[in-house]
């Protein structure tokens, strides 16, 4: 019989793998880790996107987990899309969490 994991728990084991497979790439040259760097936006822009990542946030996120510690953009990224699909989370509301999650 197989036994399923929270959804919490499954959550920690998939930010413990990141935070292992970032710390292997910490050695990779500084134009790999720049390839990932979000996009310059303007300040008025920038406050109105955090603005909407945050209250998207809340609205999908804050249902079951608390706001985490900040990650890099790119290990956020990541958690962002493998939650995307459990959550049924938009390309919109990815992209704004994302941003607010990063900011």
């Amino acid at each position: 019989m197989r036994t399923r994991l929270q959804p919490a728990t499954f959550l920690a084991a998939i930010l413990f793998a990141l935070a292992c497979v970032s710390s292997v790439f910490a050695g990779a040259p500084a134009a790999k880790k720049n390839a990932s760097a979000a996009p310059v936006v303007q300040s008025s822009d920038a406050d109105t996107m955090r603005i909407q990542g945050e209250q998207r946030f809340h609205a999908n996120c804050g249902r079951c987990h608390a706001a985490p510690q900040k990650f890099p953009p790119r290990m956020m990224a990541t958690v962002l899309r493998h939650m995307r699909v459990r959550a049924t989370i938009t390309a919109e509301d990815q992209r704004l969490i994302l941003f607010y999650m990063t900011q």
